[in-house]
This record gives structure tokens, C-alpha cells and sequence, in this order.
């Protein structure tokens, strides 16, 4: 089913999808002991998003969709999402929750950063997982690796599969040593994004960035993207964005737990509309993730109601 769900996305990014990608590894500190709540802003992208992402949002829940011609503009980030938004972040200021919102249909034009609530580092937990597989399909494109190489007891590509789906830290680890963690930084700074392995944190904006790149197939090539979107669904832990979007909407996401970290990072997509949404939040501990997982929710909901 995995591979059949890529193959079919493989032929939509084929026909004209760009990606964005980053991530990291490592459990370490956060340096948002102090964050800093802002207001809305809208920063440009580390790279333009393509124009051309729409076509893959109905692929990945069904193949007919993927051949409409048809395909709507993006739907507009205005004031009234930036308020409901900042209505949620103030009703639960007891968290620290930072969101970053990307619009990447076509028409959307070149991709912006809409940022809320904290712009600061977080630790990343695992949704820098996601930058760790980019690296390592690299290394497969450029011919330095290949995903039938021997990691532990099984293939690169199986521990690729286990480390994004099922979140394996073990798996995690193993890709991380194949790839370097010098290499790593170097592979996250040629994105534009700042990723020291040793402390794992990203800001939510550079997680946008990440999974931009990645479903808009700039990062890597169609088959590659293919494949890690496909494990990016159906993962061992979907009760973050996935279960509060609408019906229709196919999400493809990694998401964070950690101490006192609770993340998610995805993509929603719908006839030809798709956004990346970024959600982090840091709590006490994990007493209070089914509170933050409400709040979760009310953010996803905020931007599906508004924009799909």
C-alpha cells in the first residue's frame, strides 16, 4: 500500500512539484527559556515555493485527482485568521506555542512565512527527523549512499520508513551516523536553515520551510519525495493536525514529543489548495500534552475552516 501511495505521488511531482526540506536529530536543551511572543509577521521563505504544489494534494489521498487541470489559487492568510490565531495563543499563554503557516498552491506566488506567538528555537524533538531523511536521500541522489546499504540489521531504507513513521529513535540514530552530524549542519545551512545536531532546535518557521521544500519536490527528486511523504501518513501517532482537519483533507506531518516539547509539522492539502502548518509548543511536562493537544486542534481547525 506504502508503495503504491508513493509511485502515485511520484507521478504528480514528476509533472512539476519543487520541496523544501530540514530537520535534525539529537534531544538537547531548548534555547526558548526566554521566548518572544510577536505579533503576526510574514517573512520570506528560505527559497521560493513552487508555484506548480497544487496538483499533489488530492494525489496523496486519490490517484484520479491528480490529473485535474483545473486548480484553484490559494485561498488568502488575512487578518481574520491572523486574529483567530492570536486569539488561541492568547487563551493558553501559559504555553509557550510557536506557528508558522506557508501557503503553496498555485497562485500563491512566492512562498511567505506567516509567524505567530514564539519565533524563538525550540527543541525539535523528532519532527527533525524529517531533516535527517532529506539529508540521507541526498546522499542517495549524489551517489555517496544507497538505501539498500546495510544500517544495523536491516537496509538504510527500511530504518528511513521506521525513523518518519513509526518515529524510531534507534533508526534515527543510524541515519544520523551515515549522514554525520557535521554533515548535517552543512546540508541544513545549503537550505538557509541554522541546525546544530547537538541541541535539535529549530525555529517553527524553519520546520515550515523544511516541509515546504519537501512537498513542493525542490529538495529532492520525485521518486525521493514520493517515498518520504508516503511515510509521513498513516505514522504511529496521528492525533495532532491529522485528527482535526475536515474530511478531504489529506495531511502528510511529523510530529514532536518530548519532556515538556509537543510538536507537529505537516502539510494539508485539498483539490489543489495545500499550506504547510507548523505547530510547536512547550509545556511543563507531559502532564499537560491532552491541554496542548487541545490546542492543536483549535489551530488546525482555525486554518482549515478558513482556508479549505
Amino acid at each position: 500500500m506504502g508503495a503504491v501511495c508513493a509511485a502515485v505521488l511520484a507521478v504528480v511531482l514528476a509533472a512539476g512539484i519543487y520541496s523544501f526540506a530540514q530537520a535534525r536529530l539529537t534531544a538537547a536543551n531548548p534555547t526558548a527559556a526566554n521566548p518572544t511572543t510577536a505579533n503576526p509577521t510574514t517573512t520570506s521563505a528560505a527559497q521560493s515555493a513552487a508555484t506548480s504544489a497544487a496538483t499533489t494534494a488530492e494525489a496523496g489521498a486519490s490517484p484520479s485527482a491528480s490529473l485535474n487541470p483545473a486548480l484553484p489559487a490559494s485561498s488568502a492568510v488575512d487578518a481574520a485568521l491572523d486574529a483567530r490565531i492570536q486569539a488561541i495563543l492568547a487563551a493558553n499563554s501559559q504555553y509557550q506555542i510557536g506557528v508558522a503557516l506557508v501557503g503553496l498552491s498555485r497562485g500563491a506566488g512566492t512562498a511567505d512565512v506567516h509567524e505567530y506567538g514564539v519565533r524563538e528555537k525550540f527543541v525539535a524533538a523528532s519532527t527533525a527527523k524529517v531533516l535527517a531523511a532529506a539529508a540521507y536521500y541526498h546522499l542517495v541522489e549524489t551517489g555517496a549512499a544507497s538505501l539498500d546499504d546495510p544500517l544495523g540489521s536491516y537496509t538504510a531504507g527500511f530504518q528511513l520508513r521506521e525513523m518518519i513513521q513509526q518515529s524510531d529513535n534507534d533508526s534515527w540514530s543510524l541515519i544520523m551516523d551515515a549522514v554525520g552530524h557535521e554533515e548535517l549542519t552543512e546540508y541544513a545551512a545549503s537550505l538557509g536553515v541554522s541546525y546544530d545536531p547537538e541541541t535539535n532546535t529549530l525555529t517553527p518557521a524553519e520546520m515550515a520551510t523544511i516541509v515546504s521544500r519537501l512537498y513542493s519536490g525542490t529538495l529532492l527528486n520525485a521518486d525521493h519525495t514520493a517515498e518520504l511523504l508516503s511515510y509521513m501518513q498513516d505514522t504511529n501517532y496521528e492525533t495532532l493536525i491529522p485528527a482535526a482537519v475536515p474530511d478531504g483533507i489529506t495531511v502528510f506531518h511529523k510530529y514532536g514529543l518530548l519532556g515538556g516539547e509537543l510538536h507537529d509539522a505537516g502539510i494539508l492539502a485539498r483539490d489543489g489548495t495545500a499550506y504547510a502548518l507548523v505547530i510547536y509548543t512547550k509545556g511543563q511536562d507531559l502532564s499537560d500534552v491532552p491541554e496542548r493537544t487541545e490546542v492543536i486542534h483549535q489551530l488546525t481547525q482555525a486554518v482549515a475552516d478558513a482556508l479549505f
